[in-house]
């Protein structure tokens, strides 16, 4: 007798699965990988999970319907496989995350991935549960920051999902598409590869339950900005800013970005980051180099808080270069500036959830 896939698939016609009420082959339980070697014959089945009730039966008598149906003389290997659980979904992917921000600018060179890392460790220090998600697919700068280049996120097992585990470090849990990609290679990706990646690092990854996630975003408005948006309930944005009038004038687009009436994020405040110049020998001299009070006057203006000035020292550049950011030391006159800068964050993250229910999530139809 020869041995073909027909006569085996017929013969698990006749096994019917108590999961579906149907029989194994119309459940689509037949793994695409069977193979037989004269009368052998392996095989998977495709469960849906683990602790499956009638895994152990069902197995059986696909094993018994063979050898009744097409001879008592087949050797029949049978091993079960389990179905990933899906991505959670939209709305749903961090169960337990307490409070979203996202740190924002209106253009770039202003520090905003500075203040991102320093802000985050500073949250860690005060004794909260720290994520960081390098939202930057195309310039990702966290990794250096934290001095972690070299790290590999691995895969771990839970819920039955494999989930990407967040490099931890200074009490943060950390993921950037950097750990992914050739740092001294371009990333040339479409719009819609960029956003597939961040929804993974999101919703693929195991950030478990979180007080404050911190969303490093890229400067502008762009893809990534409209895919957070779409993807997980922002609490709250902070938007960075230098004190000149340019930066300024983009700052105020970045506000509207937020607040917009199909958006609706609350913006927690400003942030004023290079404020004034201190040299080392001099801390108590502050030299205004790039205008004074520009974030203090928009802040008045627009009706936000401003959460901090953070001064410009050759430390925080430093700092930031050799991995170690300046909010690891809290003795330092600018990881004093994030350590209040995280105070107020608290402050004023308390305060929003007093006032406002959970930001919806902006749902965009393809009307144009």
């Amino acid at each position: 007798m020869t041995l073909y896939p027909k006569l085996i698939t017929d013969a698990l016609r006749h096994v019917i699965y108590p999961g579906t009420k149907k029989n194994i082959i119309d459940s689509g339980m037949l793994a695409d990988n069977m193979r037989i070697d004269g009368m052998k014959v392996s095989f998977s089945l495709v469960f849906p999970r683990e602790t499956d009730p009638f895994l152990k039966s069902t197995i059986k008598a696909a094993e018994a319907q063979i050898h009744y149906s097409v001879s008592k003389d087949v050797e029949v290997t049978i091993k079960p496989e389990f179905k990933s659980a899906p991505r959670p979904e939209v709305g749903n992917m961090l169960p337990g995350v307490k409070n979203i921000i996202a740190v924002s600018s209106g253009k770039g060179g202003v520090g905003k991935s500075t203040v991102s890392a320093n802000l985050a460790i500073a949250l860690a220090k005060l004794g909260y549960k720290v994520g960081l998600l390098d939202t930057d697919i195309f310039g990702p700068s966290m990794p250096k920051m934290f001095g972690v280049e070299d790290a590999r996120p691995y895969s771990v097992e839970k819920y039955g999902r494999q989930l990407i585990e967040p490099i931890e470090k200074y009490g943060v849990k950390l993921l950037s598409i950097g750990f992914f990609v050739n740092p001294k290679v371009a990333t040339l990706w479409r719009g819609g590869m960029a956003t597939a990646a961040l929804k993974q690092l999101i919703g693929d990854a195991d950030w478990g339950e979180l007080d404050y996630f911190i969303l490093d975003t890229p400067p502008g408005t762009s893809d990534i900005h409209l895919t957070l948006l779409q993807t997980i309930s922002i609490t709250g944005a902070v938007i960075v800013s230098t004190p000149q009038k340019v930066a300024l004038a983009d700052a105020v687009k970045g506000i509207d970005m937020y607040t917009n009436d199909k958006v609706n994020v609350p913006v927690l405040g400003l942030i004023e980051n290079m404020a004034y110049f201190t040299p080392a020998e001099l801390p108590n001299n502050k030299y205004y180099i790039f205008g004074k009070d520009g974030c203090k006057n928009l802040a008045k203006e627009m009706g936000v808080p401003l959460l901090a000035q953070i001064p410009l020292v050759q430390s925080i550049c430093e700092s930031g270069d050799n991995g170690a950011p300046a909010a690891t030391n809290p003795d330092s006159i600018t990881g004093q500036a994030f350590l209040s800068l995280a105070q107020a964050v608290v402050t004023v993250v308390n305060r929003r959830n007093k006032e406002h229910g959970k930001t919806k999530i902006v749902r965009v139809n393809n009307e144009h």
